[in-house]
């Protein structure tokens, strides 16, 4: 393996650059690493309706490769597309309607056009699993394994051919309105059981499916729920090591995020944060604030991350508001409590290895103090909530600064940290270096500059 010194020096650090292998060989721990911040296309692909009508019926504008160039230039690096499947069957059968596979395609392929990593799902789709996980009749479970392998077979076989840009996700929220105290032994088993029918199905296809990162979606995508035992010591299994990822979703608390009017039991929360409470207003949050989200995703680190299996936040958001209209209340601090919000879930996702993706649904109005959870006008390609974006971009821009390159000398001499001082490989040998994407990491208090 080829070696080139770079003379060039900053304070601590001298340039090592590294001809290196990339591509469908990488981990899931490595694509992680590359993949933010992320971005929902929501309420488009997703629409359950047999037509190719769909993609406009949620939302009015149809996804263009400008809107994409747009969402790229704001500095996503992945983006997931919902999508409904079943509801696409041609008439009496488990084909996919060939022109709307076709439109799929073309708009994974503006993103692709892009060098953006695509997270392409079942999502919702009319419920006809999504909603079923816990109904543990033996012939229905089989039905609905053969249909849902019919789904991946397709799916997999039209994009087999596609790199690692390209990642696969099973379901969407598997049973989302479950009580999480519901989710029994066997309903668990229910979901293992389809998340690898998946699995199987998709590796079947060969090509670069063989070794495609796959994600699998947590029990209602609920944090409590992913993280019980009956779920974690029971995973699916792939024939292939360190493919997989897990995904979850973040909206907490309901009363900031969603809740759209006040209620007897409680208060919509206008505020979040630290400093961004109002002094004398009811609709300061009470729970669920920063440290809430430290906790939250912490335990994702330990049962997940920590083990070799990163973390996808397939959607997380808050509606922004309008409360200017409303006496004693600021809209000042509600802006800036949206902007805590999700610099606080970027900031915390990428400092634990994971990879958050905002969830966008294309409707720039606030609807008064309901709000909205619309980042990106997609009809002129502007920012709709430039809060949300802001939050977004100063997370990701104080998570890329080089951190305690001296702790990583001192503790671990042999290994491999990217710039946001996450370990990606215990060794600096030149294979596992080879293995690398393109980018810049620490290797014993050097930046390396690895290209392919």
């Amino acid at each position: 393996m080829k070696r080139f010194l770079w003379t060039i020096s900053l304070s601590l650090m001298s340039f090592v650059a590294i001809s290196a292998q990339s591509g469908i060989d990488q981990t899931a721990v490595q694509l992680a690493a590359q993949m933010v911040p992320g971005w929902n296309l929501g309420n488009t692909m997703e629409v359950p309706k047999n037509s190719l009508s769909a993609e406009t019926s949620w939302q009015s504008t149809k996804t263009t490769q400008a809107i994409i160039d747009f969402v790229k230039a704001q500095g996503f690096r992945s983006v997931r597309i919902p999508c409904s499947w079943v509801a696409h069957f041609n008439s009496g059968t488990t084909t996919i309607n060939a022109s709307w596979m076709a439109r799929v395609k073309e708009v994974v392929d503006y993103c692709i056009n892009d060098g953006l990593y695509v997270v392409l799902n079942d999502h919702w789709d009319n419920g006809w699993l999504e909603d079923n996980i816990h109904v543990t009749d033996a012939a229905t479970v089989q039905a609905n394994k053969e249909k849902l392998s019919a789904v991946w077979t397709q799916v997999a076989e039209t994009f087999k051919d596609y790199d690692e840009h390209l990642l696969f996700a099973g379901l969407n929220e598997p049973d989302k309105d479950l009580d999480p105290n519901n989710w029994t032994a066997a309903i668990m088993n229910n979901l293992v059981a389809y998340e690898q029918t998946f699995i199987d199905a998709v590796r079947a296809t060969g090509g670069n499916n063989a070794k495609r990162v796959l994600v699998i979606q947590g029990p209602k995508t609920d944090i409590n729920t992913t993280v019980k035992t009956t779920y974690t010591n029971n995973l699916p299994v792939d024939n292939i090591d360190n493919k997989l990822m897990m995904e979850i979703h973040y909206y907490e608390p309901w009363q900031f995020w969603g809740m759209e009017k006040d209620e007897s039991w409680g208060k919509v929360f206008y505020y979040w944060g630290s400093g961004n409470h109002l002094s004398g207003s009811t609709h300061n949050a009470t729970h669920s604030e920063e440290a809430y989200v430290r906790s939250q995703l912490q335990k994702m680190k330990t049962n997940f991350v920590d083990k070799g299996m990163p973390v996808i936040i397939g959607e997380y958001g808050a509606n922004w508001r309008n409360i200017s209209s409303v006496s004693g209340e600021s809209q000042e601090k509600h802006n800036a409590s949206i902007k805590a919000f999700y610099k606080t879930i970027n900031q915390v996702a990428i400092e634990m290895g994971m990879v958050p993706m905002a969830w966008d649904i294309n409707a720039p109005n606030q609807n008064g103090t309901k709000g909205i959870m619309t980042l990106i006008k997609r009809a002129d390609c502007t920012i709709f909530n430039q809060y949300a974006m802001e939050g977004i971009k100063e997370a990701v821009a104080s998570s890329t600064g080089i951190k305690g390159v001296t702790q990583f000398e001192n503790g671990a001499n042999d290994a491999i940290f990217d710039l946001c001082g996450r370990q990606i490989m215990a060794s600096d040998s030149d294979c596992q270096l080879a293995s690398l994407p393109s980018g810049i990491y620490i290797v014993k208090g050097k930046k390396v500059i690895v290209r392919r």
